[in-house]
């Protein structure tokens, strides 16, 4: 058991040196596994031929996707707590890989599918496992800059995946954006352990399996039963809808009872920290707004417009680098100067530019598609770096796998829920246009307008959200509990362990 606490720890000189080995590999290893949530977005329309499949069923590709991280995430809690960080990181990255060589050689649709589930199993390790880490070793002062570093794979990698699959389809069919990856995920995951150290020590938790599937089937049932309202199937996604709700429920009452006995799969008492609590709110709906965009986008401007998907993939690459390249720049600024500077500008600007996306029509000059593409990207960068941290920097170190848990459980059911809502709406809409006689182009361009409308309301309600976020959280480190403050007295006490012993990644068992 480490004798240290992690703000403790996070403050010594080894520390500071083993920083940048321990957040940048993982940085690298997450940015190419969630580079895969929407790279499929662009293959639909090439998915739908090769595979002989409707939108819905391809989209359900990206969806499912998303879904199965977000039924696995609140296992990774528990995981995160059992093995070690470089075991952590070779199983996620081992599965993912597994994946991928499935989806390169998949024969049907359905095994593309379950290629896709398993894709998405290891990619929901990466994600707590990377921010865990980064609030255990980078101390308070720095959160900003390391976090911008961070945004390269919580918002670029999913913003580039539309550009990289249009760049990779223009040379080959979708197979070839899942032989591209395959190769790079090998690569990196065999330098990642050459040189990746262990953060803190295995602890023997229980996990509670009812906790999983009722999440599971609350969550994925959700999504589910929404997509499916465009569908014309009547009262069954009312119900769909119903029993999803109720399964939440179910497992939000499961939890408070595990609480009192010291093992919940995912510890709803990190919703006692405002901060936190506003921060969910607030990137789980304008993830909601990033990806029913990026879903969109793409489909307007392959089926409406014409383009290739090559070129559709070249027309969202500037506004996934801008965001990229200003993902340090935004945390210099927020160390210096606080969020305020950042995130009320970004939230204005992701408002415009979903605001302009529902004038488009079938002669909107691209440049100004262009335009409203790149604002929407720089805007979400000036939102995503200081919510992430202002809001895990809110939460008790002990909370801190529970936390990126929720945090990441949260936004991708939101993202889920966003590209299910937009495409509903999109179908409903054009559906109703061409029974009243509408030409079938003009019906699906004015049903994509209407999801972007869904879109800007979106974005409006992002604009009250910020209002609510401090500038800054307190001077002092949130892990000032009981447990902590033990642990800091037992460290004055012990040698310098190192960071390999005495950075608790894991956290107390509760």
């Amino acid at each position: 058991m480490s004798t240290r606490t992690p703000a403790a720890a996070a403050n010594s000189p080894a520390v500071s040196e083993r920083t940048p080995a321990v957040v940048m590999w993982l940085v690298a290893a997450a940015f190419v596994v969630i580079l895969n949530e929407t790279i499929m977005m662009n293959a639909i329309p090439q998915l739908m031929v090769g595979l002989d499949i409707d939108e819905a069923a391809a989209q359900w590709l990206s969806t499912a996707f998303l879904l199965t991280m977000a039924a696995v995430i609140p296992v990774t809690g528990w995981f995160l707590q059992r093995v070690s960080t470089r075991a952590a990181f070779a199983t996620a990255m081992s599965v993912f890989i597994i994946g991928t060589a499935l989806a390169t050689i998949a024969p049907t649709y359905p095994v593309l599918l379950a290629a896709r589930i398993i894709q998405a199993s290891g990619t929901a390790v990466m994600m707590p496992l990377l921010m865990t880490t980064l609030m255990t070793v980078v101390p308070q002062s720095n959160r900003g800059r390391v976090m911008g570093n961070v945004t390269l794979v919580m918002s670029v990698a999913p913003a580039l995946g539309p550009a990289v699959s249009g760049l990779l389809l223009g040379l080959g069919s979708w197979r070839f954006m899942f032989l591209t990856v395959l190769p790079i995920a090998v690569v990196v995951t065999i330098l990642a352990l050459r040189k990746l150290p262990n953060v803190g020590e295995p602890q023997q938790v229980s996990i509670d399996w009812l906790s999983v599937v009722v999440a599971a089937l609350g969550f994925g049932g959700l999504v589910f039963g929404l997509s499916r309202f465009g569908q014309g199937l009547g009262a069954q996604p009312w119900v769909m809808v119903g029993v999803s709700v109720l399964a939440i429920l179910g497992f939000v009452l499961r939890q408070l009872h595990l609480q009192r006995r010291g093992n919940p799969l995912l510890d709803l008492r990190t919703f006692r920290r405002p901060v936190f609590t506003k921060a969910v709110v607030l990137l789980s709906v304008s993830f909601m707004a990033m990806l029913g965009a990026m879903m969109l986008l793409p489909l307007y401007l392959q089926q409406a417009r014409g383009l290739s998907a090559l070129e559709a993939g070249l027309m969202v690459m500037p506004g996934g680098i801008a965001m990229g390249l200003l993902g340090p720049r935004v945390g210099h600024i927020f160390d210096r100067f606080g969020s305020r500077l950042l995130i009320i500008p970004g939230a204005v600007g992701i408002a415009l530019a979903m605001g302009s996306l529902t004038l488009i029509d079938i002669n909107t000059p691209y440049w100004q598609i262009l335009v409203a593409h790149l604002v929407l990207m720089i805007s979400l960068a000036g939102v995503f770096t200081p919510t992430f941290t202002l809001g895990l920097g809110d939460v008790p170190a002990h909370l801190y796998s529970h936390a990126s848990s929720l945090l990441g459980t949260l936004q991708q059911v939101a993202g889920a829920l966003g590209t299910a809502i937009v495409i509903t709406i999109m179908t409903a809409q054009a559906n109703r246009l061409v029974a009243g006689g509408t030409p079938p182009l003009e019906a699906t361009v004015e049903g994509m307008r209407w999801g972007f409308v869904f879109g800007a309301v979106i974005a409006l309600v992002v604009v009250g959200l910020v209002l609510l976020m401090p500038n800054r959280l307190p001077d002092s480190e949130p892990e000032v509990e009981s447990a902590g403050e033990q642990e800091g007295e037992l460290a004055e006490e012990m040698p310098d362990l190192g960071v390999a012993e005495a950075l608790p990644v894991h956290g107390d068992p509760h």
